[in-house]
């Protein structure tokens, strides 16, 4: 078994270590096999947990990121990488001992390319705000039919997975990351493996731990920029890879104009409050599911709001740019 595992990194100082741990359990001899964390040039402890663990494993490289965004990383992995099965992997996780070898046997056996596990999201630290993050964005409510987020029983051709495990060949066909996509670089290329015919696998059975944002406020910004990026995947595959993206856009254009319609006209004051009404219920419906207390129960609803809120003000503004 031979793969090259890629994987950007910057101020991962409480997480890199677990993460590497974690590769080194993996279920195969890594002899022939390499891994690049590409670092965008770290102000923490990160750059030197991952030298001083590559000393013992001459298969471990570091390599520098000077531009400090996540596709440019990819791409000098990719370009510095030698094996066919190229991994894309994140430093906020910890992976299963089978997880290189069960995705590289289906990347194979289903002639995919792509393929991924489901993410099983974990606070990424204590106390109620990061659980109910990690609570809400394994949700249908939080997240809509993401299957990779809230989990499936078979395996699926999907749309995207998280991270993923590519065949070279696709990167001889369609290039490589676009470096304008300093988030949902990943949704954009996989939408153009689908574009061009290809295929993209979510294995179910491969379970990845990884750790949400423990504040509010880098929730918040990582929804916002995951928006803000849609407009601009559209732009460039000239179609929505998914129906779901534009829920929390409607909703927030819905919020805004239908309050200003209600008090124009006063029969749409009846729409617009049943609508608000409607995902209340919802919201604290699927927090009653969830929430292991009475105030988890309570603080849930506002985390799914910011959640679709962050999301639809980024999409907004970035079909603004697009437009400006």
């Amino acid at each position: 078994m031979k793969i090259s595992v890629i994987c950007p990194v910057y101020n991962e100082e409480k997480y890199i270590a677990d993460c590497i741990n974690s590769l080194l359990a993996q279920d195969f001899s890594w002899d022939e096999s390499e891994i690049f964390f590409i670092d965008g040039m770290s102000t923490d402890n990160t750059r030197n947990i991952i030298t001083n663990i590559a000393q013992d494993y001459k298969f471990i490289y570091l390599l520098d990121n000077p531009k400090r965004i996540t596709p440019t990383a990819l791409n000098i992995g990719i370009k510095k990488s030698k094996n066919y099965i190229v991994f894309r992997i994140d430093a906020h996780t910890k992976y299963p001992s089978n997880y290189f070898s069960i995705l590289s046997d289906y990347l194979i056996k289903l002639k995919a390319d792509n393929v991924g596990g489901v993410c099983r999201t974990l606070p990424g630290g204590k106390g109620i705000i990061p659980s109910s993050i990690a609570k809400a964005m394994t949700s249908l409510f939080g997240m809509g039919t993401s299957l990779f987020r809230i989990g499936a029983t078979e395996i699926k051709e999907v749309d995207t997975v998280p991270f993923g495990c590519f065949n070279r060949d696709i990167f001889k066909k369609l290039g490589y990351f676009d470096e304008q996509m300093i988030r949902n670089q990943d949704d954009e290329f996989n939408g153009r493996i689908i574009k061009n015919g290809g295929k993209i696998f979510l294995i179910p059975q491969v379970v990845i731990d990884y750790f949400a944002r423990k504040e509010i406020r880098k929730m918040s910004l990582m929804f916002y920029q995951y928006g803000l990026y849609k407009p601009l995947i559209i732009k460039k595959l000239g179609r929505p890879v998914t129906m779901r993206q534009f829920f929390p856009l409607f909703f927030i254009l819905w919020i805004f104009i239908g309050c200003l319609l209600s008090f124009i006209y006063n029969g749409i004051f009846l729409l617009y409050f049943s609508i608000l009404i409607i995902y209340l219920l919802l919201a604290f419906s699927y927090s009653l599911k969830l929430s292991s207390d009475f105030l988890q129960f309570l603080f849930l609803p506002v985390i799914f709001f910011i959640i679709h809120i962050s999301y639809g003000f980024g999409y907004f503004v970035g079909i603004l740019k697009i437009l400006i």
